[in-house]
Parts: C-alpha cells; sequence; structure tokens
C-alpha cells in the first residue's frame, strides 16, 4: 500500500517560511514524481510543484505564483521530498498535500491527470 505522509505545515507569518515534508512507503521512489497540491478554503485544488526524475535528468514545476519562492527537493536515501517555502503569503493559507504519480505519466500528462496517490495533508496557515 502506497503511503504518502506530511509534515511541517503550522502557522507563521506573512513573509516567513516553513519546510513541508513527504515521506513515501510502498513505492520505488525513484520510478515516482512527487508533487505538491494545495486547497484554500472556498477555493479550488491548486498543483504548485512537483519533482521528477525522468530520463536521467531531474526536473522540477512550478505554478506561476510560486516561482522565486518555493523550492522541491528530494531526498532519496530517506524517500522524502520537502517544499520549502519562503516569503508566504496569506493567500498562501492552505491545506497542502503531497502527492506521487509514475515518473513517465508525469512527464506527459498535467499533475491534475499524473497524480495517482494522494496524503492526508497538512494545513499551513499565514497569518498577516
Amino acid at each position: 500500500e502506497v503511503q504518502l505522509v506530511e509534515s511541517g505545515g503550522g502557522l507563521v507569518q506573512a513573509g516567513g517560511s516553513l519546510r513541508l515534508s513527504c515521506t513515501a512507503s510502498g513505492l520505488s521512489f525513484g520510478d515516482y514524481a512527487i508533487g505538491w497540491f494545495r486547497q484554500a478554503p472556498g477555493k479550488e485544488r491548486e498543483g504548485i510543484s512537483d519533482i521528477n526524475n525522468s530520463g536521467g535528468h531531474t526536473y522540477r514545476y512550478y505554478v506561476d505564483s510560486v516561482k522565486g519562492r518555493f523550492t522541491i527537493s528530494s531526498e532519496n536515501a530517506r524517500s522524502t521530498v520537502y517544499l520549502h517555502m519562503n516569503g508566504l503569503k496569506t493567500e498562501g493559507t492552505a491545506v497542502y498535500y503531497c502527492t506521487a504519480g509514475p515518473s513517465a505519466l508525469v512527464a506527459e500528462t498535467p499533475m491534475d491527470y499524473a497524480m495517482l496517490h494522494w496524503g492526508k495533508g497538512t494545513l499551513v496557515v499565514v497569518s498577516s
């Protein structure tokens, strides 16, 4: 059974930083892309970043709204992906979900359709 466990959420002031972690089990970590979605209150779910090792290269995707502020990285030995979030804004208040999808699928398909496994989410609250 695939499990994705998020941690690192919490309360932070606008302009502050948090690091989210996602530890995966039950899958071959090197064969999967790992991504992050968020869902703010009353809004649709949004794919914000993913990291994919495909064809010997590492690809990183960021939605425009987080480019330059968020960084995604992986620690393969720990089957863990991190999302470093700097310059947090109040609109970043959301539940953040870790997701996983097969590398080949993620390389060719939008995140919304390619991510097959989901964690339970971790809440990030950004106060003004």
